[in-house]
């Protein structure tokens, strides 16, 4: 399994995800193939008005690293997944350290929110609408942090705008994006992309070529990125 299933969108904008066409030519329907997967991996059939411009500063958000590096590593992951956690604890910080701070890779969040976690699409949203304004890393780093105090609640989203407004952006924009589910699009588009190339739980990591899945320690990443490294050299 190559990286390449989710590369262009993320790259360019989420908003044609679903169609496997160019950006010139899927255009016209982005707007019904992402409605399609909203009703299919939705947690619900809410309306959704599309917003392209909106949806690419969100997906443009949740990437980060040197543009020119050789090498994307995309996690895809969801924000009430315990194990998802274990990895954003345990090796997140010395993987970001290593490999995305010096350059050599670039890293992208793919969501994947699971129905069974209650919570997992709310702070799916919440973070997809900080990455609106720049902030898509600074959410992910609060809610995996504290998951436990957000995961069990039922106005999980109250939570989340607390923590927005610990942010520097503007919380009423937070608010609408949040309220009128502007990016669930794009959500929607991630876990259709995700479980068409065969991945169903989180956490899991496209490396190149490779496919991590589960909270590994640093040195499998370490092995498994030094060899895609290494052979984009040759």
């Amino acid at each position: 399994m190559t990286a390449r299933f989710a590369l262009g969108a993320l790259a360019a904008a989420v908003f044609i995800a679903c169609s496997t066409k160019t950006a010139e030519s899927a255009a016209p329907s982005a707007a019904a193939a992402s409605k399609a997967a909203v009703a299919t991996y939705g947690p619900d059939s809410v309306a959704v008005t599309m917003d392209t411009a909106l949806l690419r500063k969100a997906d443009l958000g949740r990437i980060t690293g040197n543009s020119s590096a050789s090498l994307m590593v995309l996690e895809v992951s969801d924000f009430q997944c315990p194990y998802c956690k274990q990895f954003h604890e345990q090796t997140y910080a010395a993987l970001r350290a290593a490999y995305v701070e010096s350059g050599k890779v670039r890293m992208a969040y793919v969501n994947l929110p699971l129905r069974s976690h209650q919570n997992a699409w709310p702070a799916a949203e919440a973070a997809m609408c900080a990455s609106v304004q720049g902030q898509f890393w600074a959410m992910h780093d609060s809610l995996f942090s504290s998951q436990d105090r957000w995961s069990g609640i039922t106005k999980a989203d109250t939570m989340f705008g607390r923590f927005a407004r610990s942010m520097t952006m503007d919380a009423a924009s937070f608010d609408t994006c949040v309220s009128s589910h502007a990016t669930r699009p794009l959500i929607a588009s991630d876990a259709e992309r995700s479980s068409s190339a065969g991945i169903n739980g989180t956490p899991a990591f496209i490396i190149g070529d490779s496919l991590l899945s589960g909270a590994y320690p640093f040195s499998d990443f370490k092995r498994v990125i030094d060899a895609n490294l290494a052979a984009a050299k040759r």
